[in-house]
């Protein structure tokens, strides 16, 4: 199996898939809203998706002993997503979802300046370790520069580390992380990645389909819970995008038919 060396988890490109709007007065018969909603219930009610929180950050802990004690010619950093990664934006979800709608620009960003999203299980026990242990934290996100404030007033209503201007890099002219991971890389080595997407780990998953971000998962699949921390995410992401090969102009009924048609089945 194909190894692709651990600098590229420094200086690769990602971003974190377009969310699609769809609007539908009903959801019955949607398999889009329906299967969205089934997904957030999940994520709010399962002991199982609080479980693999807690999961991925005691591996997150135990590779940030193991890093401090290595020496680094650079301070130490760790770089996460937010979305679905340290925030916990179901209840947007479930809002929308229940009104028969997905994502949209304006009450996602509604949302973000409340500023109410809930810690993950175990993100913010996590990253305050990490922070005491001397390592600092970065947010990328691709949250737009006019949720700046809510982003920060929700971060810093839980006390994160680091929760300030310097480390919380949102999209400017691109989706792309590739230019944050490089700014970051310039004064410190990252030694995490945290995320809920492929994208926020290698650009070598941006704009394969299915099919082609397995293959790319399987030869990274050493550095899964050593240099990269995935949280799930079973709601949006590229792993949906990607089956509809980022074709975002479908209608509804397109999406449903591409959902069923992807299923294996005997």
């Amino acid at each position: 199996m194909k190894k692709f060396p651990l600098f590229i988890l420094f200086f690769s490109a990602s971003c974190i898939a377009p969310r699609v709007s769809i609007t539908n007065s009903s959801s019955s018969n949607n398999l889009l809203i329906d299967g969205k909603t089934f997904a957030t219930l999940y994520q709010q009610r399962a002991a199982e998706y609080k479980a693999l929180c807690y999961q991925a950050f005691n591996i997150a802990h135990s590779r940030i002993e193991e890093f401090n004690r290595q020496r680094s010619p650079k301070p130490k950093a760790i770089m996460t997503d937010i979305d679905e990664t340290i925030l916990n934006n179901s209840p947007y979800q479930a809002r929308q979802l229940l009104h028969g709608k997905d994502y949209d620009p304006i009450s996602w960003k509604d949302w973000t300046s409340k500023g109410e999203a809930d810690t993950l299980p175990g993100a913010l026990h996590f990253l305050q370790f990490a922070s005491a242990a001397g390592i600092e934290i970065f947010y990328v996100t691709n949250r737009e520069e006019n949720e700046r404030q809510g982003t920060l007033n929700n971060l810093k209503k839980f006390n994160f580390p680091n929760a300030d201007n310097e480390h919380l890099l949102l999209k400017q002219n691109s989706s792309s992380k590739e230019k944050r991971k490089n700014l970051i890389a310039q004064t410190h080595t990252i030694i995490l990645l945290m995320g809920g997407n492929m994208n926020d780990f290698s650009f070598l998953f941006e704009k394969k389909n299915s099919d082609e971000r397995n293959k790319v998962a399987d030869s990274f699949s050493a550095d899964f819970g050593n240099h990269f921390i995935v949280l799930p995410n079973p709601v949006y992401g590229d792993w949906e995008s990607s089956l509809y090969h980022y074709n975002y102009g479908l209608s509804a009924a397109q999406k449903d038919s591409v959902i069923k048609t992807s299923l294996y089945v005997y």
